[in-house]
């Protein structure tokens, strides 16, 4: 299987142009339900300041607190977003080199993680990382703009896919994201791809505690041999120099029990977190996949 390189990675800007990343949690879920909503450009819009309430004002903004304290009308007024922060939060630890269709999930990973990005800074966001490569280990890339966001970005995740089989770091992800945790700020937009294999219910308060003011979205990263299981036939399984024999029969609704557990797991977690959840398979190239679920950005006006 082919891996992915840099001259790849910066070819996927192409399959970036014209698309645009929702923002806030309502929206994400209206388009990856297949509905459309409308909007300034894929954007939301940021609170500024309160003012006295003035004729022509449109009477859905009026702050009613702010109202009621002070005795007479007061409306919000808010800004167009402009660089909104994108936070990618990747799980490249070794579990991830595995895969038995057309690529590896690591290499899936990364190449989610770049379209996402190209999508995010083409669209005017600034774009940041937390790539969790290993026990312990977490690299962080601030949140910048334009190419200045996403070449750091690319060299980073090729330089911390696995390149071998190793031994799983499963809590890994948890600990990326309690590094990142202090980075974001109410508003911003959070990227999670992961396959999700260490998440244990007692890191669910981490996710939500995340979520809560913030606009988070899961990619989910599988391969079609964990949920189907061994085929018939005896297999070795394991690291090199640790690799024991499974019968696929004797094995298979074990194997498939442990699946939809983690499915279940997944599911809680978009569920409890309100975050949109998105599986990637590595039977398929990443552009047809994320194309379909992403908004066609449209021009200004």
């Amino acid at each position: 299987m082919i891996v992915p390189d840099l001259e790849e990675l910066l070819a996927l800007r192409g399959a970036a142009q014209g698309l645009s990343l929702l923002h806030g949690r309502k929206a994400a879920r209206a388009t990856l339900l297949g509905t459309h909503t409308s909007g300034q450009r894929g954007r939301g819009l940021e609170f500024q300041e309160v003012r006295p309430y003035v004729a022509g004002d449109d009477p859905r903004n009026i702050d009613w607190r702010v109202t009621a304290r002070r005795g007479r009308p007061h409306t919000k007024l808010f800004r167009e977003e402009r660089e909104r922060p994108v936070w990618l939060l990747v799980d490249l630890q070794p579990g991830l080199f595995f895969g038995t269709r057309h690529q590896l999930k690591s290499a899936l990973a990364v190449r989610a993680a770049a379209l996402l990005a190209w999508i995010a800074s083409v669209g005017g966001d600034r774009v940041g990382a937390a790539i969790a490569h290993g026990a312990g280990q977490t690299r962080i890339l601030p949140a910048r703009a334009r190419q200045a966001g996403v070449l750091p970005l690319l060299e980073a995740l090729l330089q911390c896919q696995p390149k071998a089989p190793g031994r799983p770091a499963p809590l890994a992800m948890t600990e990326a994201l309690r590094t990142l945790a202090p980075l974001v700020r109410p508003g911003n937009q959070i990227l999670a791809i992961s396959d999700f294999a260490g998440l244990r219910e007692e890191a669910g308060s981490h996710w939500t505690a995340l979520a809560a003011h913030s606009d988070l979205r899961l990619f989910w990263v599988t391969d079609p041999l964990e949920e189907e299981g061994l085929p018939n036939g005896r297999f070795h399984v394991g690291l090199p120099g640790r690799l024991r024999i499974l019968e696929g029969a004797r094995v298979r609704d074990r194997w498939r029990r442990a699946w939809r557990e983690r499915e279940a797991r997944v599911a809680a977690l978009s569920q409890s977190s309100a975050a949109p959840l998105v599986r990637l398979d590595t039977r398929e190239p990443v552009e047809r996949v994320l194309r379909p679920l992403l908004r066609p950005r449209q021009s200004a006006a």
